[in-house]
């Protein structure tokens, strides 16, 4: 190896502590205890000690880079140390402390142990001390870097303490958000659907893209059947077609839909299209039947109703009883019970929150519904057969032959205003809806009409009606059904309907009963359908009043239990008949 010129090692010597930067002492090249190598020829050391300070400058640089690693992991956590490859700061002090004694020994220009000159072995103790501050540093950051690591870890720790806790309530209150959100997501999408439901169709023929008013009018023109399958083409054609305004007239022209002669809607609460759906069963005569009530002895009951209510005579009692929400069934526990008689009630109505019974002992009873006000009074002579009350004014007709005007004033109960001699047994009573005037029907035992018309203020025979009644025609059952109509049955097995304005001798209109049955008593819907009751098997009879043949016959008794039907009454969706030992309903609604 060829040796550096004269006077290279001492010159590098004195610029190595000004120019150069030394890092951490290096490891002995070769052996231990600062043996380096056999001297060479070109003076003590000089030509090993140039390349072993190149491969010392080498490794300086590798510590550093390595040392630069350590800082970095130090302060990642404290994992990396920083200080691998370094030797130990004692180390490295011994180290340059022999290659100090080994350049003295030497002397300048020979070869000593150490393999270095006296600068060098100098250098090298500079870098040695150095080395150990920078070893010093390194432990240092060590000890920093570990303890900085466990300061975090146990920091996270303590802070995932309370992170757990408000972890778990933030999962409840994303759970309980989540739900919120799910069903808010749910309402949005039924509303959406009702919202696209009741939309017009987006597609289809030019005629759904017309104004409502004009589809109702051209839909009025369809028939029932038509306006049904138009309800199954869509939803919103199903919504367009369930307008009341399109069923009205079809529920006119149906059998009790609820409305009058005139138009009047006496169900408005219920819609057009359920009401012509039941009226269907009307017509077909499609009905379930059932029994509401038995006796144990034969009664001739009479019966009203009100709401959903159900007031009926039993002996000298009257009973009030609350359907339950089908309507053909009753609560068995009565709302109320009104006496006062002696006999039997004949018959009651119910006005101005009160009951008004006539009895079979010739008193008129006035009874209260909601308290226990009962007022009774003698009225007549001979059982009461009939009474009336409208506008605070009531009416009675006896078998004495007579019918008296009566106040509702609670001053003046039991003042007669009028004695109206009838010359024959009064059996029905009425007053007109105009309060000026009343009808009574009679037995027919004499050589004048069963039915006369009464003014309500003097007393006066106004007319009589009809002029053809053979003798024993007797009228059980009258009602007015406007002011200027009104009907009436009985012994003769007819049901004639009387208009004042056309004539006053003959009927309209009147139906036969087939088998010559008498008549008791009858009920309308006020517009088509006629309901009658006959004197044999219980046989309730529907008429359509545009016919003249009976619709439909109900026989609700059999042979050994033949039974007059003594009351009649009726709902848009049940039929409830009284007879001498049941009451029965006839369920149109659910067939």
């Amino acid at each position: 190896m060829v040796s550096p010129p004269p006077g290279a090692g001492a010159a590098a010597a004195a610029a190595a502590p000004a120019g150069l930067r030394v890092g951490p002492a290096p490891r002995p090249l070769m052996g231990s205890r600062g043996h380096l190598g056999p001297s060479g020829n070109g003076g003590p050391g000089e030509g090993e000690s140039g390349e072993a300070r190149k491969l010392q400058e080498g490794r300086v640089a590798r510590g550093k880079r390595r040392k630069g690693k350590g800082k970095a992991g130090a302060g990642q956590g404290g994992r990396g140390s920083g200080a691998e490859g370094k030797p130990e700061p004692q180390k490295a002090k011994e180290a340059a402390g022999l290659g100090i004694e080994a350049g003295a020994r030497a002397g300048p220009g020979e070869e000593g142990e150490g393999g270095g000159s006296v600068e060098e072995g100098a250098r090298r103790f500079t870098r040695g001390d150095e080395g150990s501050s920078e070893a010093g540093k390194e432990a240092k950051g060590r000890d920093d870097g570990r303890k900085e690591e466990w300061r975090v870890r146990t920091g996270r720790r303590e802070d995932a303490r309370p992170g757990r806790a408000q972890g778990r309530v933030g999962q409840a209150r994303g759970r309980t958000a989540g739900a919120g959100t799910a069903m808010a997501a749910e309402v949005e999408k039924e509303e959406a659907a009702a919202r696209e439901s009741a939309g017009r169709p987006a597609a289809g023929p030019a005629l759904w893209r017309l104004p409502e008013e004009l589809l109702l009018l051209i839909c009025s023109y369809l028939d029932m059947r038509a306006l049904g399958r138009l309800a199954q083409v869509c939803r919103w054609l199903r919504r367009f077609t369930s307008c009341d305004l399109l069923w009205r007239r079809i529920a006119r022209a149906s059998l009790n839909s609820g409305f009058t002669r005139l138009g009047t809607d006496l169900m408005a609460s219920v819609p057009v299209k359920e009401r012509v759906k039941v009226s269907q069963n009307w017509r077909m005569g499609r009905c379930r039947e059932g029994i509401l009530m038995k006796w144990r002895c034969s009664q001739m009951p009479w019966m009203q109703l009100e709401g959903d209510s159900l007031y009926i005579s039993q002996a000298n009692f009257i009973l009030a009883y609350q359907f339950r929400p089908d309507g053909a069934s009753l609560n068995r526990q009565p709302l109320g019970v009104f006496a006062g008689h002696d006999e039997d009630v004949c018959h009651f109505v119910l006005a101005n929150s009160h009951i008004i019974s006539a009895g079979g002992d010739g008193k008129i009873g006035v009874h209260k519904i909601h308290s226990t006000f009962t007022v009774k009074y003698s009225a007549h002579e001979q059982e009461v057969n009939c009474v009336d009350c409208k506008g605070g004014i009531i009416v009675s007709g006896s078998r004495d032959r007579t019918a008296k005007v009566w106040p509702l004033a609670s001053g003046r109960l039991g003042q007669c205003l009028h004695t109206i001699q009838t010359e024959d047994r009064v059996w029905s009573i009425a007053i007109s809806p105009l309060l000026s005037s009343f009808v009574t029907g009679t037995a027919c035992c004499g050589h004048f009409s069963p039915l006369r018309i009464w003014d309500l203020n003097s007393g006066q025979l106004m007319t009589h009606l009809g002029s053809d009644f053979p003798p024993g025609a007797g009228v059980l059952d009258v009602m007015y059904e406007s002011p200027s109509t009104l009907l009436s049955c009985g012994y003769d097995t007819y049901v004639r309907y009387w208009d004042l304005r056309v004539s006053v001798r003959k009927c309209v209109m009147e139906w036969e009963e087939p088998h010559d049955s008498t008549l008791y008593c009858l009920q309308t819907d006020g517009n088509h359908l006629l309901a009658t009751g006959s004197s044999y098997y219980g046989v309730v009879r529907l008429w359509d009043r545009r016919q003249r043949a009976c619709l439909h016959a109900f026989p609700l008794t059999s042979t050994p239990l033949s039974s007059p039907v003594y009351c009649l009454r009726f709902t848009t969706k049940h039929l409830y008949a009284a007879l001498s030992y049941n009451l029965h309903v006839l369920d149109f609604q659910n067939p």
